[in-house]
């Protein structure tokens, strides 16, 4: 996605241990009109998919995963990275490592908003070592819904994440594709 891709070299800010920091356009500040055009473009890639409900982790995959459901006129859900005191006992729960903040984080649904009868769509902002894609694929396995794709806003293909899933058979659409981040720049897949 080229306005994707721009954007990320404009205002993507290169870390150690090969950490893209976007939070300019998509993990702190939010850009509007690009979450729009995101949100467009997973319509176009899993268009004929039967979708029922949009699957994310809080809280930077809310913002891609909110435009697509305006996209597929679905309702977006969302697991929440603390039980928060209004949640019942009655939720899906798994554990999922953050490569960015080095921590294990309890991830969680609540049941009544995943059933057998749902065809999800899993959306996040990024797909590193997939850790966050394996807990939602296990959450929506618990509910027995079926996973009708992962939609990625920016993957590390150098990390292995895709990998696992496109290996585990998940259609797998990722709208900017790093290849690496070699002297200090960002290299995107298919680039000379």
């Amino acid at each position: 996605m080229e306005i994707l891709e721009k954007r990320i070299r404009q205002d993507g800010e290169l870390l150690p241990g090969n950490v893209l920091k976007v939070n300019s356009f998509l993990n702190h500040q939010i850009d509007p009109d690009l979450m729009f055009a995101i949100g467009q473009e997973f319509g176009k890639l899993f268009t004929g998919e039967k979708i029922t409900k949009i699957l994310t982790c809080e809280a930077s995959g809310i913002a891609p995963a909110l435009t697509t459901g305006l996209i597929f006129h679905v309702p977006v859900v969302f697991a929440r990275k603390s039980k928060p005191s209004t949640l019942n006992k009655e939720c899906y729960e798994t554990e999922v490592f953050s490569y960015t903040k080095q921590v294990t984080n309890k991830i969680n649904v609540d049941k009544k908003f995943l059933s057998k009868d749902d065809s999800v769509l899993i959306i996040d902002d990024f797909l590193a070592n997939g850790e966050a894609v394996k807990g939602l694929i296990n959450i929506a396995k618990k509910a027995n819904s079926k996973v009708a794709g992962v939609g990625i806003v920016i993957e590390k293909t150098f990390q292995g994440g895709s990998k696992w899933i496109v290996d585990n058979g998940y259609h797998l659409e990722s709208l900017a594709r790093i290849a690496n981040f070699d002297n200090n720049t960002v290299h995107f897949v298919g680039e000379e």
